[in-house]
């Protein structure tokens, strides 16, 4: 696959403190799998660790004494079905090693970091944990010395030339390998109800104008045009980079997390704008809701799109069951046609782990053709690996997997990739006080005091 270079930021030391922010790919608000995590005695963490639900875990009957605790945010969803199939193609492959599944329920893994932080503060790490690759892996944890190098492993299994380079070099850093990557997810997506888009005579919106030309005829017809779930911010942080991605291009769009372009740059402001227009045409009851709320308004009709990862393209089919080019349809969000907003989450080995030479028979399986073609259909992304099966995948999976081969690659700020996690936590309370107040200067500056403060500034 030829595509160019993503920028990943390297800046900064870690911000422990601030792992409890928003970032990532798909997952679930409803509880269903995972001890609560054993306190540790660290002290200096300021991290405030939402209340968690103990979700019940799943241990297989063993009388050995190798074990892998996977730890994640996968608990519902699409992904939950997902990482269930890995679970049990990994017992077949490795009925000696106990899985210990320690989901920690929360959307894109809010209550998940702040857990993760403290443990692996306080000396107790997983012994495999769920990571974006990008700034989140290589300002976070390799930066912190927390992880162990993957070289070795990559050789072993030849897989240098089984992953594309630009997804190798966001889980790398100065030459070293630190997690595998199990899926390829895309940020910039509108789905939409094919029936309510028949009905209103309603084409898929390419650029800013047909959006708002299609919201107007919508919202005269009591339908309401855009569905979103901001409970948790980073959803709303989504449609912004999506906006911002469409409006600035992927080239000036990068140049955001070097600090070649400032936040308040007029094209950023004209953006917010745009962002602030769109939010007006969303359901009143948007704070309410987190992201499969808002699906599951338009799965029912009751609105007509929703700007999502494609985990909400997992969560149609896995969970409601609907099909994809029948019940539901799909276009890149205004202006971002022939971009990929890339998110992807990987799996590494920690420094401390207690078995290591598991979590190498588990990561194996993780970065295998035939793990990773169990659990991409499930969660809605399509494999990281070049050479999977692609007939199995649906529609809209085949689609995204040649679009992904030519488009200009661009790292998600909401899902960590962008930018570090200090940035992240400040951008989402920046983005979450703009949708409500609607001022796109004080917007603008809180995100350039935002990279300012996390080393994105040229000096």
């Amino acid at each position: 696959m030829k595509h160019k270079t993503l920028t990943v930021l390297s800046s900064a030391s870690m911000i422990m403190g601030l792992l409890a922010g928003c970032s990532s790919s798909s997952d679930s608000t409803t509880p269903t799998s995972a001890p609560t995590p054993k306190p540790t005695s660290s002290s200096s963490s300021p991290i405030a660790i939402a209340p968690i639900t103990p979700i019940p875990q799943s241990t297989p009957a063993t009388s050995s004494n190798k074990s892998v605790e996977i730890f994640s945010w996968w608990t519902g969803a699409g992904e939950e079905a997902g990482l269930k199939g890995l679970i049990e193609l990994f017992k077949k492959k490795h009925s000696d090693i106990e899985i210990v599944n320690a989901a920690v329920a929360g959307g894109a893994g809010t209550n998940a970091k702040a857990v993760l932080a403290s443990r692996m503060q306080g000396g107790d790490p997983p012994a495999t944990f769920q990571v974006h690759g990008g700034a989140e892996l290589n300002t976070g944890w390799v930066a912190a010395g927390k992880m162990e190098g993957l070289n070795d492993l990559y050789d072993q299994e030849g897989w240098k030339d089984k992953f594309p380079k630009d997804l190798i070099d966001l889980v790398s850093h100065d030459g070293t390998i630190y997690s595998v990557p199990v899926n390829i997810h895309r940020g910039n997506v509108i789905f939409y109800n094919k029936k309510v888009f028949d009905d209103n005579g309603i084409k898929p919106p390419k650029t800013f104008d047909e959006f708002f030309a299609a919201a107007e005829t919508l919202k005269a017809k009591g339908i309401t045009p855009l569905a979103l779930g901001d409970k948790e911010p980073w959803t709303a942080t989504q449609v912004f980079e999506d906006v911002l991605l469409g409006k600035l291009g992927a080239e000036d769009y990068r140049k955001l997390w070097t600090g070649e372009l400032s936040f308040e740059d007029a094209k950023v402001k004209d953006s917010l704008e745009t962002f602030k227009k769109m939010l007006s045409y969303t359901n009143k009851d948007h704070a309410a809701r987190n992201w499969q709320d808002a699906a599951q308004l338009v799965a029912k009709g009751e609105a007509a799109m929703n700007i999502m990862g494609d985990w909400a393209k997992g969560y149609f089919t896995t969970d409601l069951k609907l099909e994809a080019n029948k019940d539901f349809g799909w276009i890149t969000t205004p202006g971002s046609e022939g971009s990929f907003m890339v998110i992807t989450d990987t799996f590494g080995l920690p420094k401390g782990a207690k078995d290591p030479e598991s979590v190498k028979e588990f990561l194996k399986v993780l970065g295998s053709v035939e793990g990773q073609d169990v659990f991409n259909p499930l969660k809605g992304s399509i494999p990281a690996r070049v050479d999977a099966d692609v007939s199995k995948y649906d529609a809209y999976g085949k689609q995204t997997i040649e679009e992904f081969k030519t488009a200009k690659l661009t790292a998600s700020m909401a899902h960590g990739s962008a930018a570090p996690e200090g940035f992240v936590t400040q951008a989402n309370q920046a983005i979450n006080i703009f949708v409500t107040k609607g001022d796109v200067d004080q917007a603008a500056k809180a995100l350039q005091q935002a990279a300012a403060s996390s080393g994105m500034v040229k000096k």
